[in-house]
């Protein structure tokens, strides 16, 4: 059982061979592939959370598709003044999938 643990648009996610998640947008480059940053590696009972080590480990991923989150409405109002204020905001997303970790 490998899984790493990587650095994915603000955040970290669990990840193996195989696992689809949807992180920032990104680009990728001219294959289709981007490359994403490890925080850990779990290589069976082995566990790697050493810098050095961690900077030769590469996980691969595919980009999928670029996608648009789900709509989230910004609603302002103060009372008794008259003054209301909506905003909405859709992020922008990249699904992929791992395709390798080494």
């Amino acid at each position: 059982m490998v899984f790493a643990v990587v650095r994915a648009g603000g955040r970290q996610e669990k990840v193996e061979v195989g696992s689809i998640l949807e992180m920032n947008r990104v680009v990728a480059d001219d294959n289709g592939n981007v490359t994403l940053p490890a925080v850990l590696l779990v290589d069976g009972d082995k566990i790697t959370s050493d810098a050095d080590k961690l900077a030769k480990v590469t996980v691969t991923a595919e980009v999928l598709e670029d996608l648009r989150g789900p709509k989230i409405n910004i609603i302002k109002y103060k009372n008794k003044t008259g003054y209301r204020k909506r905003q909405g905001h859709r992020q922008e997303l990249t699904r992929v999938k791992v395709t390798d970790i080494k």
